[in-house]
């Protein structure tokens, strides 16, 4: 097991601390292409190694049963009154697909570790990201895993909660072994946004996520000093708790952000000074957890990112099936 402030914990915790900033800031171009040229290079490894980790798992035949297919269409992605990255408004093409209907559960992920014997990131470094409460601060928590997200002082995991403390290299492992893919991002967004039919804010509609007393989504009420538990739920809650959207998905928005198969990129024509590196891969969707972003880190085109190796508390994911790949 490895243990100890290396590097990859240094990295992490840092990707911790931007977690609760506004994902509008990026990494600024080097001047120098001959150390643009090796860190490609290195990133190209990188990803060939994360390609070869989990060759060794058997892919079943995909099940379509709990999924929502989308027929192939056009729309428009993005957000022009969004961050600049979100930005320019700009059209995808999109292929028809079927993507899960709730974010993958921990019963889900159990029998996927039962089957395979797989060790997820978390485990084999022997900690992940937990924010601690009693002390208002991030931390790599020793023993924290899907099992046990907060630590294993905290409690288990529920079974019909989405898995968390599972890295991008995890969740793709898991989808290979199913058969399916992590979505792209364009796939997630017109998933989103109901197969481009639905010109709203949220993927319920433009309604804020409390409606005549009702929550639409697990999502961070009050402060990190002070939180409020209005919708039921200080962490995750269970998959579907709170009904569809109009795409017959649940979940899009809270509980869990999602991790997307894209590299964090900038979209074409964009303004937003983005330097592309394989390690680190878009997540989306928001969670139970405090945004400095409030209410826009759940809507539809809301976008963030974290590397390939990191695990933390309120970081899922849900597959992807092309059925004509």
């Amino acid at each position: 097991m490895k243990k100890g402030f290396n590097s990859r914990n240094f990295g992490m915790l840092a990707l911790m601390f931007l977690f609760l900033v506004f994902a509008g800031i990026s990494c600024k171009n080097q001047s120098k292409p001959s150390q643009d040229d090796q860190e490609k290079t290195r990133d190209k490894a990188t990803e060939q190694a994360a390609d070869s980790s989990s060759e060794h798992l058997k892919a079943s035949a995909p099940d379509t049963t709990g999924m929502v297919y989308f027929e192939a269409g056009r729309f428009m992605m993005g957000n022009e009154g969004g961050a600049p990255d979100q930005q320019p408004v700009h059209e995808q093409q999109v292929k028809p697909f079927y993507l899960d209907k709730h974010p993958v559960t921990v019963a889900e992920f159990r029998r996927f570790v039962e089957e395979t014997g797989y060790s997820t990131d978390a485990d084999s470094y022997g900690n992940a990201g937990v924010f601690l409460f009693d002390q208002g601060r991030w931390n790599l928590v020793d023993g924290a895993n899907w099992e046990y997200p907060l630590g294993p002082s905290g409690p288990k995991a529920k079974e019909n909660h989405p898995v968390t403390q599972v890295s991008w290299r995890d969740a793709r492992a898991y989808c290979q072994w199913a058969g399916k893919q992590l979505p792209s991002e364009q796939q997630w967004e017109y998933a989103a946004t109901n197969g481009g039919k639905l010109e709203a804010r949220y993927p319920w509609g433009n309604n804020k996520v409390q409606t005549n007393g009702r929550y639409r989504a697990n999502v961070w009420q009050g402060t990190i000093q002070n939180p409020k538990v209005a919708d039921g739920f200080k962490l995750t809650s269970p998959v579907g708790h709170y009904g569809e959207h109009p795409s017959g998905l649940s979940d899009m928005a809270g509980n869990v952000w999602e991790w997307c198969r894209d590299v964090y990129h900038a979209y074409p024509g964009s303004q937003a000074s983005i330097r592309e590196n394989t390690k680190v891969r878009v997540i989306r969707g928001g969670s139970f957890f405090y945004d400095q972003a409030g209410a826009e880190s759940y809507s539809v085109t809301y976008r963030s990112k974290n590397t390939i190796e990191t695990s933390l508390f309120n970081l899922g994911f849900r597959c992807a099936y092309n059925p004509d790949r």
